[in-house]
């Protein structure tokens, strides 16, 4: 037994190891490979190594208060006001303690929307206890009209203003991005910014009253320090305009709270919520003012939500929320698995409601404060993200401020080319969305949403200032896209597409590449129909003719290849088939694969995006 005297080692049998040691070790795998082949890189440039020492000197984000958990907020975005209102009381009633109210038209309504009306929301709230510890957090469109008409609210019902936890979501700088214009220009803005804070606040809401939202950036398909720098240049602007409406700087940066969008890329995501915190206080410091901790909200991520296999969205969810929680959000969101098909239902708001629930109840994340203080991978990767944040925003500041940066083009020049690099990832299945660009199920069943259509848009009104919009995006549309075309010819033809899996050898030789040519085909809506393997050309033919088939996949080892794969593609192309197909790469053979009527090539890393799509002009 170890007394209270004795200290514990950990593996103390084993001899100390330094870097120096594990480096040879290293080394020796690479096999004369350069190092820089275990070094990663971020969408923004910055380096991830292998391995880090643990950091010295670090000290806690001061963020959320000690073991204070995460509020969980639940998004309430029914048209039908009785209906939201059901929803917001059952959420109440199971573990949420805050509710999004999501208006119609608002930068990430996507569609749907609670109506800016007052009766409306007078139904929506019925039986919420406002001054009941229950947060309160409004995602606006252009108008500022739900804002006043929830202050209206709460004095009608005799509730103090100063007892409601609500967290008001003006945001005209985001909502302009995303539109792309705006009935404001830069001085009305920045006085209806200020006349609206200060009726709020006069009338004795805490606040904050204004969102500097970088959702808008990441949904448009954006990176880490571009959000971060997004959002960073909203606040400022921001406390310009309410320092200009007489406003002083310690209460105007109580008014603003910041909103984060997070992802499936855990450690990117804790470290960019640390990060803010940094970033902010350096805003804060540069106005005179003693930094205090940033409010800020975290929503799962729209582009990352996928309408295939939508149960694997759960998984993406729980990780981001993980990594949101760790990074000292104060609240989070949850985006219900089944929101990129429709409004989700009951069960769907249940699971997003428990991913939370067991992140804080039972796997008891928000014990400790900051848990990652002192890692050396993540204090490297905030520090780094800080600076190339700090970087644009001083860019953008240059050009003369967020709204001048929009008006040029910059913003979205430099969020298209981090989109188009993304893209072209996803497209070579270098980053893998399951169950859309890898792991297919071309069997799913039809997943329940509710039985309620998207609202139309209304039209747009006189805009003061225009410009190229920050628009939304989901990383699966274009696999997405090709399973929709897939599911039409079922319907309108009883089958889908189907490619013949023309498996060379043995099982022990084609497997491996079968295996990879299903789900590749798959992933664009092509049924995989499998041979049963063999090295005669003519069977190979036969069983291609039998299948039904328009197009073959050679399938096999390039030891197989060599010897089988000319004469089987010769027998296949005699056969009829209108394109054949070969997993793996030519190599030294492919001219004389190509002459025997070989006509494409799959391999991992090659544009799967584009094969398929090309895929669909000889299968029509």
């Amino acid at each position: 037994m170890t007394t209270d005297t004795e200290q514990l080692r950990l593996a103390a049998e084993f001899a100390p190891a330094s870097e120096a040691d594990w480096r040879k070790l290293v080394d020796g795998v690479l096999k004369g490979a350069a190092f820089e082949k275990l070094v990663g890189k971020t969408y923004d440039g910055l380096k991830i190594q292998p391995l880090y020492p643990r950091a010295k000197d670090a000290v806690p984000v001061a963020g959320r208060a000690p073991a204070a958990p995460w509020q969980i907020m639940q998004r309430v975005d029914h048209p039908e006001p009785a209906l939201a209102n059901k929803q917001a009381l059952l959420d109440l009633e199971n573990g949420a303690t805050g509710l999004a109210l999501v208006f119609a038209g608002a930068n990430a309504a996507h569609g749907f929307g609670l109506a800016a009306e007052a009766d409306a929301l007078a139904r929506v709230l019925e039986g919420v206890h406002l001054d009941a510890a229950i947060a309160i957090e409004l995602q606006l469109g252009e108008s500022s009209a739900p804002a006043l008409l929830l202050a209206d609210y709460v004095k009608q019902r005799g509730i103090a203003p100063a007892g409601c936890d609500i967290r008001f979501g003006f945001d005209p700088i985001g909502d302009a991005a995303s539109r792309g214009a705006s009935s404001h220009d830069a001085s009305t803005l920045g006085g209806n910014s200020g006349s609206l804070v200060k009726q709020l606040h006069g009338a004795g809401f805490k606040g904050p009253f204004l969102a500097a939202d970088g959702r808008v950036v990441h949904d448009a398909g954006g990176s880490e320090a571009q959000e971060l720098a997004f959002v960073l240049a909203c606040g400022v602007a921001y406390l310009r305009a309410l320092e200009a409406a007489g406003i002083a700087l310690e209460t105007a940066r109580d008014a603003i709270q910041a909103r984060l969008a997070a992802d499936t890329d855990q450690f990117l995501t804790l470290a960019k919520f640390r990060s803010l915190r940094w970033l902010w206080a350096r805003v804060e410091q540069a106005c005179g003012l003693q930094p205090k901790p940033l409010f800020i909200s975290g929503e799962t991520a729209w582009r990352m939500l996928t309408r295939r296999d939508p149960y694997v969205n759960m998984l993406r969810a729980t990780i981001a929320t993980f990594a949101a929680g760790l990074g000292g959000a104060n609240a989070i969101t949850v985006l219900p698995h089944t929101a990129a098909l429709g409004l989700p239902d009951a069960f769907a708001r249940r699971v997003a409601r428990n991913t939370q629930l067991v992140l804080l109840e039972e796997s008891n994340l928000a014990r400790v404060a900051d848990p990652t203080a002192g890692a050396g991978g993540i204090e490297a990767l905030t520090n780094e993200l800080c600076s190339s944040a700090w970087a644009l925003f001083q860019e953008i500041e240059k050009a003369g401020g967020i709204l001048a940066a929009l008006q040029a083009g910059l913003i979205q020049s430099k969020v298209a080319a981090i989109r188009q690099s993304r893209d072209a990832n996803i497209a070579k299945r270098r980053d893998v969305l399951t169950g859309a660009s890898e792991f297919p199920n071309l069997g799913e069943a039809e997943v329940a949403v509710e039985a309620v259509a998207p609202l139309a848009q209304p039209p747009a009104g006189k805009a003061a200032i225009s410009f190229a919009p920050l628009a939304p995006i989901r990383l699966a549309e274009g696999f997405e896209r090709l399973r929709d075309r897939s599911d039409d010819l079922l319907k309108s033809k009883g089958r889908r597409p189907a490619v013949f899996l023309a498996n060379l050898g043995t099982a022990a030789d084609f497997t491996a590449r079968a295996t990879f040519a299903r789900s590749f085909f798959e992933a664009g809506g092509i049924a995989a129909v499998d041979g049963q393997g063999g090295s005669d050309p003519a069977a190979l033919a036969e069983a291609y003719r039998a299948s039904g088939a328009a197009i073959v996949c050679l399938c096999s080892s390039d030891k197989v290849y060599a010897d089988a794969a000319v004469p089987a593609a010769q027998a296949l192309q005699a056969a009829g088939a209108r394109h054949i197909y070969l997993a793996g790469r030519g190599g030294e053979q492919e001219a004389a694969l190509r002459e025997a009527g070989i006509g494409s090539f799959v391999f991992a890393g090659g544009d799967a995006l584009k094969t398929l799509k090309d895929a669909y002009t000889h299968l029509e």
